[in-house]
């Protein structure tokens, strides 16, 4: 691969893929953040956390974010270029999703909303019922006019990791609705027109079985809101999303699914976000090359180049084989994302083998694009130090995306889980056996199965080193895959 394919999000998808769907509309969505989308992101984020404006002039409760005009036009280019409405249209994931590579590739944060609109519109066309779809889903499907804005709200004060002990938000029946009272404190895209929150139905059993999953509209059916914006957050980076705590007092709701499915579908939100993160992750480390390339080319030291030293090309060329083995990773939980998102409880085998790549997936690329970002901070020196340069953000951004939909300690754990219940490292060493070398294979089966037969606490204590080693395989493994049904495109 020429490192000038770093330069571009959309090359570089090109050079990984055999086919690029919607190429052209690819091609012209990254010209666009190109002439306009990167000012616009670059002055977003300098501009820090937006105002919150609570009341109108008359006293009356609007909770209306303040941010420039211009935040809402680079917002709305991205729906209307199909972050949502494609993978309904084309009934895929993956076009919307590569819009989203795109989009992350320039500025991560603003992906986000994109994602939670996704991860919300999904489960409301799998589970709602047809009136509620007519009322929440077909709005946020809109081309030519502002789109309704989705957003995915499970977390507490107490955390997010266990969900059946910090979700404390009460959902009560009233009618053919139910009221939600509770407060969410990590609520990406505060402000969204419907959200889905996670909230435990009374009378259920304790624990993650007495979850809901809910559709939280944010007006009631008399016009006035229906949740409240407490404050927003002072975040250090990804200021392209509001995020902020939500106050929840008789909210209206509606019950996606079946009760008893409530953390399933929760998991199926969750796992639809973490993918897009993978995805996310791994451009916004191409961008973080990209930028070093840039000033490793430009930057001369001991009369030539610093990019042409020896040490240092050594350094891209290694990268830019992390990045393509990152990459492949991400791809394929998107491609087994895709096959099974129509699946309903009980799932089938594809899908827990699914659950256990989206892990691998989010804890390998995650923690690939924080390395990545602070690299090129060290390629700049002090520049990269500088906010006005922008290469600092970098890394602000990927320590969010790290954190995002589960830390890494929380992938490995659930990883863990999918495979001592669902015996997942099974299907993926038999999913991988075509493309991998077989005494590798066997080694890492051999490890796999060692470490699960510890007692409980030697199996987490030391779950980490397994999981990173797995990763590390099926990535390799995938790429050899990549490069049986994609032959590689010079540029």
């Amino acid at each position: 691969m020429s490192f000038e394919v770093l330069k571009s999000p959309v090359r570089f998808l090109r050079d990984m893929l055999r086919h690029l769907p919607g190429e052209a509309e690819l091609d012209d969505y990254e010209a666009w953040w190109e002439d306009q989308g990167r000012a616009i992101s670059a002055a977003v984020d300098r501009a820090g956390t937006p105002w919150l404006k609570m009341f109108d002039v008359l006293g009356r409760r609007v909770d209306e974010i303040m941010y420039p005009p211009d935040y809402r036009w680079m917002l709305n280019y991205g729906y209307r270029a199909g972050a949502v409405w494609k993978i309904f249209e084309q009934k895929s994931l993956i076009p919307g999703y590569l819009l989203g590579y795109v989009t992350s590739f320039y500025d991560m944060g603003l992906n986000c909303p994109y994602t939670v609109s996704v991860s919300t519109a999904v489960p409301l066309d799998k589970y709602g019922d047809p009136a509620l779809k007519v009322r929440f889903l077909t709005p946020m499907l809109h081309k030519h006019e502002p789109a309704w804005q989705g957003a995915t709200w499970m977390t507490e004060i107490k955390g997010g990791s266990d969900l059946g002990a910090a979700v404390e938000t009460v959902a009560r029946r009233d009618g053919e609705r139910w009221r939600l009272t509770g407060d969410k404190y990590f609520c990406s895209n505060a402000g969204a027109e419907v959200a889905v929150v996670a909230a435990h139905v009374e009378g259920a059993p304790s624990g993650v079985r007495g979850l809901g999953l809910f559709i939280v509209p944010r007006f009631r059916e008399d016009g006035s809101l229906n949740y409240t914006i407490r404050r927003l957050k002072d975040k250090i980076a990804t200021r392209s999303v509001p995020t902020g705590e939500i106050e929840l007092r008789h909210s209206e709701g509606y019950l996606l699914g079946k009760p008893e499915w409530g953390i399933y579908l929760i998991l199926e939100v969750l796992n639809l976000s973490r993918v897009s993160n993978a995805m996310g992750s791994v451009a916004l480390a191409q961008r973080a090359l990209a930028e070093a390339q840039r000033f490793a080319e430009g930057r001369t030291a001991f009369g030539k180049p610093i990019i042409e030293h020896p040490l240092l090309r050594h350094q891209f060329e290694q990268r830019v084989v992390q990045l393509r083995r990152s990459f492949v990773l991400a791809w394929e939980s998107l491609r087994l994302m895709d096959s099974v998102r129509s699946e309903k409880p009980p799932y089938s085998d594809t899908f827990h083998l699914c659950r256990l790549v989206i892990h691998l997936a989010k804890y390998q690329t995650a923690e690939l694009a924080v390395q990545m970002a602070k690299w090129a901070m060290e390629v700049h020196g002090g520049m990269g130090t500088l906010a006005e340069f922008g290469v600092e953000r970098l890394l602000r951004e990927a320590m969010i995306a790290d954190i995002w939909e589960g830390p890494p300690h929380r992938q490995i754990l659930d990883g863990l889980e999918v495979m001592e219940r669902k015996g997942a490292h099974h299907m993926l060493f038999e999913y991988l056996t075509p493309f991998a070398d077989p005494a590798a294979l066997q080694a890492m089966m051999a490890r796999v199965e060692q470490h699960l037969a510890l007692n409980r606490d030697a199996k987490e204590a030391g779950a980490q080193e397994v999981f990173e080693a797995l990763a590390d395989f099926a990535a390799g493994a995938l790429a050899s895959k990549m490069r049986i049904s994609a032959p590689h495109h010079s540029n």
